[in-house]
């Protein structure tokens, strides 16, 4: 079984990566998408959203990243597929789900769910232009606004050269709204001969077992569930494997996390969004952990980056945040 660890722009950046692989269970990453038009992009904007680039493709506890690039020109995306597959990723994943009104309306992620004809065509443009030893995969929905070219939209796919494909068992119209379909991942199943991935709404162990015994998939993709439990992956491995009494990370774990966590912020990120951040992944620890919500509710007026960092200094009962053990490029939020 692999187990990765979803795209997830705004959320799923290279501090939560950093942090949750640390936590271990997971196999593999995606970054955020890159968003590519009509230019090809300089090295620093894949950097930015990718720095581990800069660590041979690999987050500071030595997970593999694939990059992931989203547009719908294919000469386009094969020249920045070419640039990118340069920089040493872990593989090239091409975006075919996003939700985003501001992406859909240019024609890219969802939006090419129309368009499998395009979407072969995007796949084989970038599985050309990189090294035949370099993956390139895919991540989609199960369509735009329903879902009767789910198992087109997955051929196509498979034609244009992709190697794997993680398949998001919603439509765009579903958005993040319960439940998530994976008997429709089971049908793509039986059309498609490349290894399917099954991800949404996974955020306990008893939804990854069901996951994986409905779609037929073994490997799944986990976002917001392991974002709340950090050690979901962990969980359904053991789980998989038999191993119930196997220790998992509490609270207490946690903790020096939330510093390095914060650490990284503060080194990476503007001013501005910092105690956003913190904020963002407090509100969805606070789903799993009590003592989360207290965090969150301590913090939750707070701006000020120093008082947050006192605050954890005291109220975490640990050493002041450590430094981060990877040097990456300032980000913006």
């Amino acid at each position: 079984m692999n187990i990765l660890l979803a795209p997830m722009e705004g959320l799923l950046d290279f501090a939560l990566r950093d942090i949750l692989t640390r936590v271990g269970g997971i196999d593999r990453c995606v970054s955020e998408f890159i968003r590519v038009t009509d230019t090809l992009l300089p090295e620093r904007a894949f950097r930015r959203i990718v720095p581990e680039l800069m660590h041979g493709g690999r987050t500071p506890a030595g997970v593999p990243v694939r990059a992931q690039l989203l547009g719908s020109d294919p000469a386009c995306m094969a020249d920045n597929a070419a640039r990118l597959a340069g920089m040493g990723p872990a593989g090239i994943d091409i975006n075919f789900g996003c939700p985003a009104k501001v992406v859909n309306r240019h024609g890219g992620g969802a939006a090419l769910l129309k368009e499998p004809e395009l979407m072969e065509r995007i796949v084989a443009a970038v599985r050309r232009a990189v090294p035949a030893d370099m993956p390139v995969s895919a991540k989609m929905r199960l369509g735009f606004d329903d879902d009767s070219r789910a198992i087109e939209c997955a051929q196509a796919i498979v034609s244009g050269g992709a190697g794997e494909l993680v398949v998001h068992a919603r439509t765009k119209a579903h958005g993040y709204r319960p439940p998530a379909y994976w008997e429709r991942i089971a049908d793509i199943r039986t059309e498609v001969s490349i290894p399917l991935v099954a991800n949404g709404e996974i955020w306990t162990v008893d939804d990854a077992l069901r996951c994986r015994e409905v779609s037929g998939c073994t490997d799944l993709m986990l976002g917001r569930g392991i974002v709340t439990d950090p050690g979901l992956a962990l969980a359904i491995r053991f789980a998989v494997q038999g191993d119930a009494d196997a220790p998992l990370p509490g609270w207490p774990a946690l903790q020096p996390l939330l510093h390095t966590f914060w650490g990284l912020i503060e080194t990476n990120i503007e001013h501005r969004h910092r105690a956003g951040r913190l904020k963002q992944w407090l509100n969805f620890l606070r789903r799993r952990f009590p003592e989360a919500e207290e965090a969150y509710q301590a913090v939750r007026t707070i701006t000020d980056s120093r008082v947050i960092t006192a605050w954890l200094d005291k109220a975490l009962d640990a050493e002041p945040a450590p430094q981060p053990i990877t040097t990456v490029v300032p980000m913006a939020a």
